[in-house]
């Protein structure tokens, strides 16, 4: 038999007609004098309808769930309609079947309503994506990317590949290194990203690219980071800031079509020193309508002990008024004081009105409440949670206790944050690129300001957010040789060093090249919350775990001596022979 249609394609317009259709078996349903077998495909359920005369009727019967069947019959009106199903109003009665393969005992049912551990899920990934749900993810992001190819296309943009084995080079996470078989001892690396190609496109003249790129980072792994992940890349000539993020609301706006919702034609911007003022993030998520309030001023010559340690260290005392004070009982405030200080901050502190005065679980005198609870606007009911401590382990304290207790409103927040700073200090106190190195600076006078103060510096980048995560980042890009090369000093990189990482990019620079910048989006997590999923793996079709395993293919494994020899690699044991 030959399939004529989907099963979840049948419809009205079919009744009367013969069909051959191909799926799983959903479930089989003995009723008496009709057995009833609900068949699925990608498009959807089937009911076929099998007589009681049906030959071979027992075999029907006896077919476990996920067998692969071929059914022929005739499609017919159902007496009792199913409205949950697209379905619903039509199923086949059939006059012959095939079993194409038949099932063993399997892990899981994708019937089955009890979810099981994401581990077996990942193990048994083939049963696991024949659920409706992940089905509907899978081609939903297939829907989505179609839209954004065309999307581009339309904007004069050509879809261009750039290498996969490419030059290992500092980018901020680790590289998977590929070893060269022909020049033994050499490497090459996975892309974290098509940066350097897709700026050395701008330089050869294509003006407009992009790129559905595979990206690759050895990083610790996250809900919403994979080891490969995929980007959405763009890069354009000739361009500042607005006219890459103009662009990049355009591709939101035509992917959020595909879900039905209508981005505004211009997203909110928001620089990040704002941000992270109000919101103690670079990726606030605006749904959470409570803001973070500075009160350190008030309390910085306070007689509290804990106040005047806190002045002592450099500390802070930042706040946040929430309207459902009752939530906060005793047991929930010493709970979140004691996260609170293995997050390396001081604590949480509850005030809030009671009886009609001020009450408060840090001792402080009653003109500093007054004063704290009139800058917090604090009202009868509300209740301010106060924090103290050092910066940055008080940022990520109070940007989870806004989105835990905050009032959500629920929607899609979109968001650009902009002015980032360019550089930063890492760990050992050098500056770091908060971004990248290729990030162009603003310098209001003169590129002697890039080296006279870096830390005071912004740069001409933009991050999209959407409901407190990132999904696209972008910024003009360096086009200066000279300006580059200054950036690498900075960045603690000799001459030498830049030369070996990235002589082939400073000649490329020093070839003409045009003014230009991009933006990537971060596809899987776009995906991720069109789907309204909380994980990215929700919406990858082999994704690998929080280790960097693939359970089901049981990847990375190790690999025999003879492919090793080839390379010109050993493998070191953990404890050296004797």
């Amino acid at each position: 038999m030959k399939r004529t249609d989907y099963c979840g394609r049948i419809d009205e317009k079919r009744v009367g007609q013969e069909v051959t259709v191909m799926g799983w078996v959903h479930r089989v349903r003995d009723m008496g004098g009709l057995t009833f077998l609900d068949l699925r495909d990608r498009e959807g359920l089937l009911q076929i309808v099998f007589l009681s005369t049906f030959q071979g009727l027992a075999e029907v019967k006896a077919l476990k769930s996920e067998s692969v069947v071929s059914v022929h019959g005739t499609v017919v009106s159902r007496e009792t309609p199913n409205p949950e199903l697209k379905t619903g109003t039509v199923e086949v009665q059939a006059d012959s079947f095939q079993v194409l393969s038949p099932v063993e005992n399997l892990p899981f049912y994708p019937a089955d309503k009890l979810e099981s551990s994401e581990e077996t899920r990942l193990k048994n990934r083939f049963l696991d994506l024949r659920k409706e749900r992940l089905q509907n993810n899978i081609a939903l992001r297939h829907r989505t990317t179609f839209r954004i190819r065309r999307f581009l296309d339309s904007q004069g943009f050509y879809e261009i590949e750039t290498p996969i084995l490419i030059k290992s080079t500092p980018e901020g996470a680790r590289d998977f290194l590929v070893p060269s078989r022909l020049r033994k001892g050499t490497f090459y690396a996975l892309p974290q990203s098509p940066q350097l190609f897709k700026q050395i496109l701008m330089i050869s003249g294509f003006d407009r690219y992009f790129q559905v790129a595979r990206c690759f980072r050895d990083e610790d792994l996250r809900a919403d980071r994979q080891p490969e992940f995929t980007q959405v890349d763009i890069e354009m000539s000739f361009v500042e800031e607005d006219d890459v993020m103009t662009l990049a609301e355009g591709v939101v706006r035509e992917a959020f079509q595909e879900i039905g919702v209508e981005v505004p034609q211009t997203l909110e911007r928001m620089p990040y020193d704002e941000a992270m003022r109000l919101y103690a993030s670079d990726k606030p998520d605006l749904r959470y309508p409570e803001t973070i309030v500075d009160f350190s001023d008030i309390l910085q010559a306070s007689s509290s002990p804990l106040a005047k340690a806190v002045a002592e260290e450099g500390g802070l005392f930042r706040g946040i008024l929430f309207s459902q004070g009752e939530r906060f009982s005793r047991k929930v405030l010493d709970s979140l004081n004691d996260e609170a200080k293995r997050a390396g901050t001081k604590g949480v502190f509850l005030i809030r009105y009671q009886d009609g005065e001020i009450k408060s679980s840090l001792k402080l005198e009653s003109g500093e409440l007054k004063a704290l609870a009139e800058r917090a606007s604090l009202k009868e009911g509300s209740a301010l949670l106060l924090c103290a401590g050092l910066l940055k382990p008080l940022l990520p304290l109070l940007d989870q206790l806004r989105r835990r207790f905050g009032t959500l409103v629920p929607g899609y927040r979109f968001l650009w944050v902009t002015d980032f700073p360019l550089f930063e200090r890492d760990e050992e106190g050098n500056l770091a690129a908060l971004h990248h190195a290729f990030t162009h600076p603003r310098l209001p006078e003169g590129m002697d300001l890039l080296e006279a103060d870096p830390l005071t510096l912004k740069a001409k980048a933009y991050d999209m957010v959407l409901n407190g995560n990132e999904i696209g980042g972008g910024s003009v890009r360096i086009h200066d040789p000279r300006m580059q090369e200054k950036v690498f000093r900075l960045l603690n990189l000799t001459p030498e060093q830049a030369e070996e990482k990235f002589g082939f990019f400073l000649r490329a620079l020093r070839a003409g090249t045009p003014p230009h910048g991009g933006i990537a989006f971060g596809l899987d997590r776009l995906i991720m919350l069109m789907a309204g999923e909380n994980s990215i793996r929700e919406v990858m079709p082999f994704p690998k775990t929080t280790s960097g395993l693939c359970l089901m293919s049981e990847t990375p494994s190790t690999v025999d001596e003879a492919q090793l020899e080839e390379l010109g690699i050993r493998v070191a044991t953990e404890k050296a022979p004797s």
